[in-house]
């Protein structure tokens, strides 16, 4: 896998990187540079939505928490082999992004389980990504991506159906903490892709996760984490839901300012929709479908935002 080797304007130059691309030529377009880390985000997004989906059908088995204590633990091991972390010559500093990272997706993985383990799968996302759509609002510095943002928040409301109260309110709240914590993921994993090399802060943070939920997934599943089956199921979870989405979103955070990747973050609540069809037999009805397109139309305005005011860059420092 190659990254760019030029960072956007809004993003610091990445060390260590896994490969780059020649210069274009003169006069030729950049678009791959631009929509590269849009498809590794959207990539992302669909193996966390049907690992999640495959995670439901695990729960039984193995509990909220063992679920993701699987997913932690068999995701930091690959990572940690794939990736083999030098652990010496990082500052104080490096190693607190590192750990504070870690806490938050541990924080993240164990709130969003335990609100899908009461509230159905689209609902539960629906209210999750109101994290990083705040997020977006806070971190945006120009005006049209309030719009993106807001059109992205409506669509989130009308898939919820227009309301929650319907549903447990201790899945709810589970729901918005893992939006919370989604929204400090989204902060260090941008910091811990600019302090380490290639994705080496990825796997320390996730050996951070791992160690922080190991205690809690023996406490609540015990022998069942052992189970051939469920370790089977819990290593695809991993892999869907850990390994590949947040590698992949950790490259794209090289190369996206925070506030567009957290209104691309609004198609989690379709893509979840449709992973809830697929998998969990959960049908869409007219106004999921209205929302799918109101969430899809704020994404492709944020990307096309992003990619104009890299060309309007670019041509202002050619002239």
């Amino acid at each position: 896998m190659t990254t760019p080797s030029a960072a956007t304007p809004s993003t610091a130059p990445a060390t260590g990187q896994l490969g780059s691309h020649a210069p274009a030529p003169a006069g030729a377009p950049h678009r791959r540079g631009a929509l590269g880390p849009v498809g590794l985000v959207l990539a992302g997004g669909i193996s966390v939505q049907f690992g999640g989906a495959l995670a439901v059908t695990l729960m039984p088995r193995a509990g909220a928490l063992g679920v993701v204590t699987l997913r932690l633990l068999v995701a930091a091991l690959v990572l940690m082999v794939l990736c083999r972390p030098r652990l010496r010559g990082h500052s104080r500093a490096d190693w607190g992004t590192v750990v504070v990272f870690g806490v938050a997706m541990a924080a993240m993985n164990g709130l969003f389980y335990q609100s899908v383990a009461r509230i159905p799968l689209g609902p539960a996302v629906t209210l999750e990504v109101l994290g990083p759509l705040i997020l977006s609002v806070l971190a945006s510095r120009r005006a049209v991506n309030l719009v993106w943002a807001a059109l992205a928040l409506a669509g989130v409301f009308l898939l919820g159906g227009g309301g929650f109260s319907s549903l447990d309110p201790l899945g709810v709240v589970f729901a918005l903490g893992a939006g919370a914590m989604w929204a400090a993921y989204i902060v260090f994993s941008a910091r811990t892709g600019r302090r380490f090399p290639q994705a080496d802060g990825l796997a320390l943070a996730m050996a951070v996760a791992a160690v922080l939920f190991l205690p809690l997934g023996v406490i609540e599943s015990g022998a069942k984490l052992v189970d051939p089956t469920t370790l089977a199921l819990g290593a695809a979870v991993a892999l869907l839901s850990s390994v590949l989405p947040y590698t992949l979103e950790l490259l794209a955070l090289r190369r996206l300012p925070s506030s567009t990747f957290a209104i691309l973050m609004s198609l989690e609540p379709a893509l979840a929709a449709t992973a809830g069809f697929l998998i969990l037999d959960q049908a869409l009805a007219a106004t999921e479908a209205a929302a799918i397109a109101l969430v899809i139309a704020a994404s492709m305005g944020a990307v096309r935002t992003q990619v104009g005011r890299g060309r309007a860059k670019k041509a202002g420092a050619a002239s």
